[in-house]
């Protein structure tokens, strides 16, 4: 997202920062960085814990900063449940030593400082000034940054910013008879792909099973019609989409299908299939895609795609959520959302701690890894 700055002062700045995030932060540390007056996004950081090296917590926020394309200067904003402290030299506000090793950090590295701000329930208040002073929190109320004219974004800014970074993480609401009908239709179909293998179907099956197991001899074909009705797919169409995510060859396939395109997914599956039969190498250009590299996805493709597998882990059985709610951590991070992906994989973790797709993610995330296309279009963190 690239947005004009228009903000006269500090408070007005504070007011578009939540637009620029797409949500209002809280316990977090929110970079922007920016080209000339144009703020591109807005990164978000938890905030730094003691155990964790303040000076290398500053580095590699500036790096992240620094990694989208163009940066010559920062803002940073600190969204903190802490108060100011008084003392008889004045206020101290929270994370002042962090914020100055942050903004000694960005100097060191020739980004200019085009703010340093924190809010508090008790207010807002500047880090660059002697004596800062707590303005009202009704001075810096949301608001949404234009769609045209003089202050134009190009992405996603208006609508309703008062949620947290972790708001709409939830899974869809679903009633006990839709996820009994799920679990009932996964057990058949799974009974009758394991006689279909062994050549004993009678004939007098389910048709529902039947179609669902006609679906699944075209795999791809199956993930590319799922993305044409996300949030309405009948209990064996979900059954046999969880079929294929417990199998880590078929839930690699749809991932790297949904990022690219049907013939991405087609070439991934031939790939994943060589590699298991003989153990030839998967081709470097579909193995970048699950390391956020090469061309960026297209993000309506995979909003979509994340309503699937969210819709999905609604209606799982438990031990069958693992794999959808992987994938929506990774699609989560593909479309730049690390703190949603972070949320669908503590969902895994309460599962099966040892799922090992989750285990990859968690390390990426853990290491400030974000995909190269992020910082590309510089979207909201």
């Amino acid at each position: 997202m690239t947005t004009l700055l228009r903000a006269s002062d500090s408070a007005g700045f504070l007011r578009i920062v939540p637009a620029l995030a797409g949500f209002t932060p809280r316990q977090s540390i929110v970079l922007l960085p920016f080209r000339g007056s144009r703020a591109y996004g807005a990164m978000r950081l938890d905030l730094p814990r003691d155990d964790v090296s303040l000076e290398e917590y500053a580095d590699a926020a500036v790096g992240l900063a620094l990694r989208v394309e163009g940066t010559d200067a920062v803002a940073l904003v600190v969204y903190t449940d802490g108060e100011p402290h008084p003392t008889r030299d004045g206020l101290v506000l929270p994370f002042a030593v962090e914020v100055d090793e942050l903004l000694g950090c960005a100097d060191d590295a020739g980004l200019r400082v085009v703010d340093a701000l924190c809010v508090t329930p008790a207010g807002w208040a500047s880090y660059l000034v002697d004596d800062p002073v707590v303005g009202a929190l009704s001075d810096i109320d949301a608001v949404a940054v234009p769609t045209s004219g003089d202050g134009a974004a190009d992405d996603e800014t208006a609508g309703d910013v008062a949620g947290d970074q972790f708001a709409g993480t939830e899974l869809p609401a679903v009633d006990l008879a839709e996820k009994e009908r799920v679990a009932s239709a996964l057990l058949e179909l799974t009974e009758m792909l394991c006689r279909d293998k062994c050549g004993t179907l009678t004939g007098r099956e389910n048709p529902l099973a039947i179609a669902a197991l006609v679906m699944l001899e075209d795999v791809p074909a199956f993930f590319e019609s799922v993305l044409r009705t996300p949030d309405d797919l009948p209990p064996f169409a979900t059954a046999a989409l969880l079929w294929c995510f417990d199998r880590p060859l078929f839930r690699d396939v749809a991932i790297a299908q949904w990022a690219t395109d049907l013939a991405g997914g087609m070439r991934t599956l031939g790939a994943q299939l060589a590699f298991a039969g003989t153990g030839s190498m998967v081709p470097d250009d579909l193995g970048q895609v699950f390391l956020g590299r090469g061309p960026a996805p297209d993000t309506d493709r995979l909003r979509v795609a994340l309503s699937v597998v969210r819709h999905a882990a609604a209606r799982a059985p438990r031990a069958s959520r693992t794999a959808p709610l992987t994938a929506a951590a990774w699609l989560s991070w593909a479309l730049g959302r690390s703190s949603h992906a972070g949320r669908y994989l503590e969902m895994v973790r309460e599962i099966d701690p040892q799922y090992g797709l989750a285990a990859l993610l968690e390390t990426m995330i853990g290491g400030a890894l974000l995909p190269e296309w992020a910082f590309r279009r510089g979207p909201a963190r």
